[in-house]
Protein backbone atom coordinates (compact mmCIF):
# COMPACT_ATOMS: atom_id res chain seq x y z
CA UNK A 1 0.00 0.00 0.00
CA UNK A 2 1.31 3.48 -0.78
CA UNK A 3 2.09 5.66 2.24
CA UNK A 4 -0.08 8.73 2.92
CA UNK A 5 1.15 12.06 1.53
CA UNK A 6 3.93 13.77 3.54
CA UNK A 7 2.88 16.24 6.22
CA UNK A 8 -0.63 14.78 6.09
CA UNK A 9 -2.50 14.78 9.43
CA UNK A 10 -6.01 13.56 8.57
CA UNK A 11 -6.99 12.51 12.10
CA UNK A 12 -7.76 9.06 13.49
CA UNK A 13 -10.32 8.36 10.77
CA UNK A 14 -9.44 10.54 7.78
CA UNK A 15 -6.33 8.47 7.01
CA UNK A 16 -8.51 5.51 6.03
CA UNK A 17 -9.36 7.22 2.76
CA UNK A 18 -5.85 6.35 1.53
CA UNK A 19 -6.54 2.62 1.68
CA UNK A 20 -9.81 1.55 0.01
CA UNK A 21 -10.49 -2.20 0.21
CA UNK A 22 -13.29 -4.73 0.55
CA UNK A 23 -12.85 -4.73 4.34
CA UNK A 24 -10.55 -2.52 6.37
CA UNK A 25 -9.08 -3.39 9.77
CA UNK A 26 -7.99 -0.50 11.96
CA UNK A 27 -5.86 -1.34 15.02
CA UNK A 28 -4.73 1.03 17.75
CA UNK A 29 -0.98 0.78 18.28
CA UNK A 30 -1.08 0.96 22.10
CA UNK A 31 -3.23 -2.07 22.92
CA UNK A 32 -2.28 -5.63 23.86
CA UNK A 33 -4.78 -8.35 22.97
CA UNK A 34 -5.20 -11.52 20.94
CA UNK A 35 -6.58 -9.52 17.95
CA UNK A 36 -9.39 -11.95 16.97
CA UNK A 37 -9.64 -10.51 13.46
CA UNK A 38 -11.16 -13.58 11.79
CA UNK A 39 -13.90 -13.83 14.39
CA UNK A 40 -14.56 -10.11 14.18
CA UNK A 41 -14.89 -10.27 10.40
CA UNK A 42 -17.39 -13.12 10.63
CA UNK A 43 -19.43 -11.18 13.17
CA UNK A 44 -19.24 -8.01 11.10
CA UNK A 45 -20.58 -9.79 8.02
CA UNK A 46 -23.50 -11.15 10.01
CA UNK A 47 -24.32 -7.79 11.64
CA UNK A 48 -24.11 -5.58 8.56
CA UNK A 49 -23.57 -1.86 8.90
CA UNK A 50 -20.46 0.25 8.40
CA UNK A 51 -18.27 -1.30 11.04
CA UNK A 52 -17.77 -3.50 14.07
CA UNK A 53 -15.86 -2.53 17.22
CA UNK A 54 -14.08 -4.93 19.54
CA UNK A 55 -15.19 -4.36 23.14
CA UNK A 56 -14.28 -5.76 26.54
CA UNK A 57 -15.74 -5.56 30.03
CA UNK A 58 -14.06 -3.49 32.74
CA UNK A 59 -15.01 -2.22 36.18
CA UNK A 60 -17.01 1.03 36.42
CA UNK A 61 -13.98 2.68 38.03
CA UNK A 62 -11.86 2.10 34.92
CA UNK A 63 -14.52 2.86 32.31
CA UNK A 64 -13.92 6.62 32.32
CA UNK A 65 -10.35 6.07 31.08
CA UNK A 66 -11.52 4.60 27.77
CA UNK A 67 -14.17 4.98 25.10
CA UNK A 68 -17.36 3.66 26.67
CA UNK A 69 -20.04 1.89 24.66
CA UNK A 70 -23.66 0.98 25.21
CA UNK A 71 -24.91 -1.80 22.92
CA UNK A 72 -28.12 -3.71 22.37
CA UNK A 73 -27.77 -7.00 24.30
CA UNK A 74 -29.57 -8.95 21.57
CA UNK A 75 -28.47 -7.43 18.26
CA UNK A 76 -25.09 -6.03 19.46
CA UNK A 77 -25.91 -2.72 17.77
CA UNK A 78 -23.89 0.22 19.08
CA UNK A 79 -26.45 2.50 20.72
CA UNK A 80 -24.22 5.09 22.38
CA UNK A 81 -20.52 5.96 22.38
CA UNK A 82 -18.59 8.45 24.49
CA UNK A 83 -14.82 8.92 24.49
CA UNK A 84 -13.46 8.98 28.08
CA UNK A 85 -16.68 10.05 29.83
CA UNK A 86 -16.56 11.99 33.11
CA UNK A 87 -18.92 9.48 34.73
CA UNK A 88 -19.97 5.89 34.13
CA UNK A 89 -22.73 5.80 31.53
CA UNK A 90 -24.28 2.41 31.99
CA UNK A 91 -25.05 -0.20 34.62
CA UNK A 92 -22.95 -3.25 35.40
CA UNK A 93 -24.77 -5.37 32.82
CA UNK A 94 -23.22 -3.35 29.99
CA UNK A 95 -19.85 -2.20 31.37
CA UNK A 96 -17.96 -2.46 28.09
CA UNK A 97 -15.28 -0.27 26.55
CA UNK A 98 -13.77 0.23 23.12
CA UNK A 99 -10.71 -2.03 22.69
CA UNK A 100 -9.29 -0.07 19.74
CA UNK A 101 -9.76 -2.83 17.14
CA UNK A 102 -12.16 -2.17 14.25
CA UNK A 103 -13.32 -3.65 10.97
CA UNK A 104 -15.06 -1.45 8.37
CA UNK A 105 -16.73 -1.81 4.99
CA UNK A 106 -15.82 0.57 2.13
CA UNK A 107 -18.97 2.59 2.89
CA UNK A 108 -17.04 4.07 5.81
CA UNK A 109 -15.33 6.31 3.22
CA UNK A 110 -18.70 7.88 2.39
CA UNK A 111 -19.22 8.69 6.06
CA UNK A 112 -15.73 10.17 6.34
CA UNK A 113 -16.23 12.25 3.22
CA UNK A 114 -19.55 13.42 4.59
CA UNK A 115 -17.82 14.82 7.70
CA UNK A 116 -15.30 16.65 5.51
CA UNK A 117 -18.06 18.06 3.31
CA UNK A 118 -20.04 19.30 6.31
CA UNK A 119 -16.93 20.93 7.75
CA UNK A 120 -16.27 22.71 4.44
CA UNK A 121 -19.87 23.93 4.32
CA UNK A 122 -19.61 25.25 7.89
CA UNK A 123 -16.33 27.01 7.03
CA UNK A 124 -18.00 28.64 4.02
CA UNK A 125 -20.96 29.68 6.17
CA UNK A 126 -18.67 31.23 8.76
CA UNK A 127 -16.91 33.25 6.11
CA UNK A 128 -20.23 34.46 4.71
CA UNK A 129 -21.47 35.49 8.15
CA UNK A 130 -18.18 36.88 9.37
CA UNK A 131 -19.59 40.36 9.98
CA UNK A 132 -22.82 39.13 11.46
CA UNK A 133 -23.61 38.30 15.07
CA UNK A 134 -24.48 34.62 15.27
CA UNK A 135 -24.82 31.92 17.85
CA UNK A 136 -22.40 29.04 17.75
CA UNK A 137 -22.50 25.86 19.75
CA UNK A 138 -19.47 24.61 21.68
CA UNK A 139 -18.98 21.91 19.05
CA UNK A 140 -18.85 24.55 16.30
CA UNK A 141 -16.24 26.49 18.24
CA UNK A 142 -14.16 23.33 18.75
CA UNK A 143 -14.35 22.40 15.06
CA UNK A 144 -13.77 25.95 13.86
CA UNK A 145 -10.00 25.62 13.54
CA UNK A 146 -9.89 21.99 12.42
CA UNK A 147 -8.83 21.30 8.81
CA UNK A 148 -11.73 20.23 6.64
CA UNK A 149 -10.10 16.84 5.98
CA UNK A 150 -9.40 16.19 9.69
CA UNK A 151 -11.85 13.48 10.79
CA UNK A 152 -11.92 12.01 14.30
CA UNK A 153 -13.16 8.44 14.53
CA UNK A 154 -14.76 8.79 17.94
CA UNK A 155 -16.33 12.28 17.91
CA UNK A 156 -17.08 12.58 14.16
CA UNK A 157 -18.01 9.01 13.19
CA UNK A 158 -18.86 6.69 16.09
CA UNK A 159 -20.80 9.07 18.35
CA UNK A 160 -23.03 10.66 15.64
CA UNK A 161 -23.84 7.33 13.96
CA UNK A 162 -24.46 5.32 17.15
CA UNK A 163 -28.04 4.08 17.39
CA UNK A 164 -28.56 4.27 13.63
CA UNK A 165 -27.84 0.61 12.82
CA UNK A 166 -24.45 1.54 11.40
CA UNK A 167 -22.05 0.14 14.01
CA UNK A 168 -22.00 -3.05 16.05
CA UNK A 169 -19.82 -4.50 18.79
CA UNK A 170 -17.89 -7.74 19.09
CA UNK A 171 -17.08 -8.67 22.67
CA UNK A 172 -13.77 -10.46 23.14
CA UNK A 173 -13.30 -12.80 26.09
CA UNK A 174 -9.53 -12.90 25.70
CA UNK A 175 -7.02 -10.72 27.52
CA UNK A 176 -6.80 -7.01 26.78
CA UNK A 177 -4.61 -4.24 28.17
CA UNK A 178 -3.67 -0.74 27.12
CA UNK A 179 0.06 -0.03 26.92
CA UNK A 180 0.90 3.41 28.31
CA UNK A 181 3.87 2.79 30.62
CA UNK A 182 6.99 0.63 30.84
CA UNK A 183 5.36 -1.47 33.52
CA UNK A 184 2.41 -2.23 31.22
CA UNK A 185 4.76 -3.29 28.42
CA UNK A 186 6.31 -5.87 30.74
CA UNK A 187 2.89 -7.14 31.77
CA UNK A 188 1.83 -7.28 28.12
CA UNK A 189 4.85 -9.44 27.26
CA UNK A 190 3.75 -11.87 29.95
CA UNK A 191 0.19 -11.92 28.60
CA UNK A 192 1.37 -12.74 25.08
CA UNK A 193 3.72 -15.48 26.31
CA UNK A 194 0.91 -17.01 28.40
CA UNK A 195 -1.31 -16.85 25.29
CA UNK A 196 1.35 -18.68 23.26
CA UNK A 197 1.46 -21.36 25.96
CA UNK A 198 -2.14 -22.14 24.98
CA UNK A 199 -2.16 -21.68 21.20
CA UNK A 200 1.47 -22.36 20.18
CA UNK A 201 3.47 -23.89 23.05
CA UNK A 202 6.19 -24.96 20.60
CA UNK A 203 7.22 -21.31 20.26
CA UNK A 204 8.25 -21.09 23.91
CA UNK A 205 11.72 -21.99 25.15
CA UNK A 206 12.48 -24.92 27.44
CA UNK A 207 15.58 -26.06 29.32
CA UNK A 208 16.53 -27.67 32.64
CA UNK A 209 20.11 -26.48 32.92
CA UNK A 210 21.74 -29.78 31.99
CA UNK A 211 22.60 -29.02 28.37
CA UNK A 212 20.71 -25.80 27.86
CA UNK A 213 20.00 -22.77 29.97
CA UNK A 214 17.53 -23.10 32.82
CA UNK A 215 14.18 -21.76 31.64
CA UNK A 216 11.74 -20.70 34.33
CA UNK A 217 8.17 -19.97 33.32
CA UNK A 218 7.07 -18.70 29.90
CA UNK A 219 9.92 -17.32 27.80
CA UNK A 220 10.80 -16.88 24.14
CA UNK A 221 14.28 -17.25 22.65
CA UNK A 222 14.83 -16.51 18.96
CA UNK A 223 16.41 -19.47 17.12
CA UNK A 224 19.38 -17.31 16.09
CA UNK A 225 20.15 -16.28 19.69
CA UNK A 226 22.85 -17.98 21.73
CA UNK A 227 22.23 -18.51 25.44
CA UNK A 228 25.00 -19.81 27.69
CA UNK A 229 24.13 -23.16 29.37
CA UNK A 230 24.74 -21.65 32.82
CA UNK A 231 22.29 -18.79 32.25
CA UNK A 232 18.97 -18.73 34.03
CA UNK A 233 16.10 -17.26 32.03
CA UNK A 234 13.33 -15.94 34.22
CA UNK A 235 9.58 -15.75 33.40
CA UNK A 236 8.32 -13.21 30.84
CA UNK A 237 11.71 -13.10 29.11
CA UNK A 238 12.03 -12.38 25.39
CA UNK A 239 15.49 -12.79 23.84
CA UNK A 240 15.71 -11.32 20.38
CA UNK A 241 17.35 -12.19 17.09
CA UNK A 242 21.14 -12.67 17.02
CA UNK A 243 21.52 -11.97 20.74
CA UNK A 244 24.16 -13.56 22.96
CA UNK A 245 23.22 -14.10 26.61
CA UNK A 246 26.26 -14.52 28.88
CA UNK A 247 24.65 -14.10 32.29
CA UNK A 248 21.38 -12.88 33.66
CA UNK A 249 20.57 -10.06 36.04
CA UNK A 250 17.07 -9.54 37.40
CA UNK A 251 15.93 -5.92 37.29
CA UNK A 252 12.63 -4.23 38.00
CA UNK A 253 12.14 -6.52 41.01
CA UNK A 254 10.43 -3.60 42.74
CA UNK A 255 7.56 -3.73 40.25
CA UNK A 256 4.95 -6.21 41.53
CA UNK A 257 4.59 -9.27 39.31
CA UNK A 258 7.02 -7.84 36.75
CA UNK A 259 10.16 -9.97 36.39
CA UNK A 260 12.13 -9.67 33.22
CA UNK A 261 15.27 -11.23 31.89
CA UNK A 262 17.78 -8.38 31.66
CA UNK A 263 20.77 -10.12 30.22
CA UNK A 264 24.24 -9.08 29.24
CA UNK A 265 23.48 -9.09 25.53
CA UNK A 266 26.05 -8.66 22.81
CA UNK A 267 24.89 -8.16 19.24
CA UNK A 268 26.75 -10.63 17.05
CA UNK A 269 26.65 -8.17 14.18
CA UNK A 270 28.57 -5.60 16.23
CA UNK A 271 31.05 -7.60 18.31
CA UNK A 272 31.36 -11.05 16.69
CA UNK A 273 34.90 -11.72 17.92
CA UNK A 274 34.10 -10.94 21.54
CA UNK A 275 30.96 -13.09 21.42
CA UNK A 276 32.94 -16.01 19.97
CA UNK A 277 35.69 -15.73 22.59
CA UNK A 278 33.20 -15.68 25.46
CA UNK A 279 30.91 -18.45 24.23
CA UNK A 280 33.22 -20.57 22.14
CA UNK A 281 32.13 -22.28 18.96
Amino acid sequence: LPPPPPHCHPGSSGGLTNYPSSHIFLLNCDVCCSFPLSEMLEGHKSYGGLGTISVNKVSPELASQFGEVVADPVTNELLHYTEKPESFLCNNSDDRINCGVYVFTPEIFTAIQGVSTQRKERATLRRETKNRVGKFTIQNLICKNLPTDFVRLDQDILSPLAGKKQFYVYETMDFWEQIKTLGMSLKSSGLYLAHYRIISPDLLASGDGSKNATISGDAYIHPSAKVHPTAKVVPRSIIFRSSVVIFVLVLFSGIPNSWVCCAAILQLMRVPNLATRMLGD
